[in-house]
């Protein structure tokens, strides 16, 4: 099930609050950091970052291209290298870094640069974006790790590359999983996300 198909039927209604999992703010003068991934479709990405203490927000966009101020029907349609991603705001003193890495990885198929599960073409390829050296150096053996460890037969293929410029998507598409879970379920079972996470790392936590 293609994510164009569902936008077909979208109806979007008003995000009300805070989506739940997300801190309201942290302390005045306390340093706060991002992190970006692209793991593709970026509705699915949210949610498992969402719901990580010291997470403050998850904001879906678009990021790795040429184009400025892309939209979703242009970076769907590929060609501008953008990718879906996701940014995420976070306290280092309450969450590490390395914890947001390892939610990356369990929510992607490590073995697939052509896209994931669905979602084919470059613009769903996983990639993780590093915003300084040390979040580069913490990725890099991350995936060393994973690649010792071989949980799988295929190799890892995730790109590591600096992070740019960052563009929002539109708002309908944030925190699309609750204004619209009947549709985001619909759409995440029948691309079949789940079910080959569950075959990469077994049943979930």
């Amino acid at each position: 099930m293609k994510k164009l198909a569902v936008l077909a039927l979208l109806l979007a209604t008003p995000l009300l609050g805070r989506p739940p999992g997300q801190d309201a703010g942290a302390p005045a003068g306390r340093r706060l950091a991002k992190a970006t991934f692209a793991g593709g479709c970026f509705w699915c990405m949210e949610p498992p970052f969402e719901a990580l203490p010291g997470v403050l927000s998850v904001t879906s966009g678009y990021t790795g291209g040429r184009k400025q101020n892309p939209t979703y029907e242009e970076v769907s349609a590929g060609g501008t290298g953008h990718v879906e991603s996701v940014q995420v705001l976070y306290d280092p003193a309450r969450i590490a870094y390395e914890r947001l890495l390892e939610v990356f990885w369990h929510n992607i198929d490590p073995t697939d640069g052509s896209g994931q599960f669905c979602d084919r073409g470059s613009q769903y390829r996983p990639v993780l974006f590093v915003h300084d050296e040390e979040q580069r150096r913490l990725a890099e053996a991350s995936k060393a790790a994973l690649e010792s460890s071989k949980p799988f037969k295929a190799p890892v293929v995730v790109e590591i590359a600096p992070a740019g410029a960052f563009w929002p998507a539109e708002e309908y598409h944030q925190q699309y999983h609750r204004k619209n879970p009947i549709r985001y379920q619909y759409y995440r079972r029948g691309c079949g996300r789940d079910a080959r996470l569950a075959e990469l790392w077994g049943p979930p936590k």
